[in-house]
């Protein structure tokens, strides 16, 4: 009897509480206006720039080899460090070249010698062929030997200075500022000076400062250069900005310094050549690195961070918060990525507040609970 008591007791209350939550005729129940965060679009004067992959270069490259057959004596440089322009890199063996520097310096005195003795025969016969004392083959014959003693001293001349040159040659010298790369010849070896075939003693490339090669597509090669004309510069005062692959950002700045006079029929693209400074050797030629290129010149724009650009089909809108704190749907243009924002082409005016966080819920004319904020300039990227 007891649990039948029980039963009805908690069927009464049950019935009791569906009353009292039952809605009165012909009232909706009210929903909670959702909360949204909201903030005008970011005014401010914006560059557009163009991103690209390339790769580094040297300004300069130069495979050191060697000018003199012999075999090498010695190594003056640590492998991988930097060596100026000038700096002693190998001694090859000079004693051979020496000695036939001092042979062409004998030689050279012989001929001078004897061209001294042709001057004086010359004259002699110059006086006594005006004396009508000697024939005229005679004086012929002396004034030729002059003219030739006088051609041997000149190649003798030549044979010393191609001699000195070679033994010059037996020291090699850093022909440019930069980093050196490793000896490919020990010493001991015997290196050859023979043209073409000269042997390859080491290299080295230049590092301060340094080239970024990129190929940019027709479109943007045409773009570039209508930014020039607009703008009356030349090519070297265009803007470039790097980064290589650890680093975030770009915070390296250049200068385009070359943009080639015909696209590649292959790719159609065209090659461009930017210049950075590269004081600190960071930059190391055949590393690939970001490149971005300057694609307009500045201009005053309205800007909406990403998130708050929704997609209808292929139409692009904002949720605009009104007086009353509804919501309008609103089309708008969308321009160029800058940094984390998009610029705002068409369809938003300074003053309007648009929705930046929330949007998911939304729908024309309900009405929300707005927060105010303001898009971070930073966001731009610029």
């Amino acid at each position: 009897m007891k649990k039948h008591t029980c039963w009805l007791a908690v069927l009464a209350v049950a019935l009791l509480s569906a009353c009292n939550n039952k809605a009165e005729p012909g009232k909706a129940p009210q929903a909670t206006p959702p909360n949204v965060k909201i903030a005008q679009p970011l005014a401010q004067t914006v560059t557009e720039w163009d991103e690209f992959t390339g790769h580094i270069e040297a300004v300069g490259a130069v495979d050191v080899r060697a000018r003199v057959s012999g075999y090498l004596e010695k190594v003056n440089f640590t492998a991988g460090t930097k060596v100026k322009k000038g700096d002693l890199l190998f001694v090859i063996d000079p004693k051979p070249y020496q000695a036939q520097l001092n042979y062409a310096e004998a030689e050279r005195e012989r001929a001078q010698a004897r061209w001294e003795q042709a001057q004086n025969d010359w004259r002699r016969a110059e006086r006594l062929f005006q004396a009508k004392a000697i024939a005229t083959e005679e004086y012929d014959t002396r004034r030729t030997g002059l003219h030739e003693a006088a051609a041997a001293v000149k190649s003798a001349e030549a044979n010393v200075y191609t001699a000195r040159i070679n033994l010059d040659y037996t020291q090699v010298y850093a022909p440019i500022d930069g980093r050196i790369g490793r000896e490919l010849v020990t010493v001991g070896n015997l290196v050859s000076g023979d043209g073409t075939d000269a042997t390859r003693l080491t290299f080295m490339v230049s590092t301060d400062p340094v080239y970024l090669y990129a190929d940019a597509d027709e479109r943007s090669a045409l773009k570039y250069r209508r930014l020039l004309a607009q703008g009356g510069m030349a090519i070297g005062q265009t803007p470039l900005q790097l980064a290589v692959a650890d680093e975030t950002g770009f915070p390296h700045q250049g200068k385009l310094d070359y943009l080639a006079p015909r696209a590649d029929s292959a790719t159609g693209t065209v090659s461009l050549r930017g210049v950075f400074a590269n004081p600190d050797g960071l930059l190391s030629p055949g590393f690939f690195a970001r490149l971005r290129v300057r694609g307009s010149l500045p201009y005053p724009a309205l800007l909406l961070p990403d998130k708050a650009i929704a997609t209808d089909q292929a139409q692009r809108f904002v949720w605009v918060i009104n007086a009353a704190n509804q919501t309008e749907y609103r089309k708008v243009g969308l321009g160029a990525a800058i940094g984390q924002t998009r610029v705002i082409t068409d369809g938003l005016q300074p003053g309007d507040w648009v929705v930046v966080e929330g949007l998911q819920k939304l729908k024309p004319g309900i009405t929300v609970t707005p927060e105010r904020t303001a898009i971070p300039a930073n966001q731009t990227g610029q």
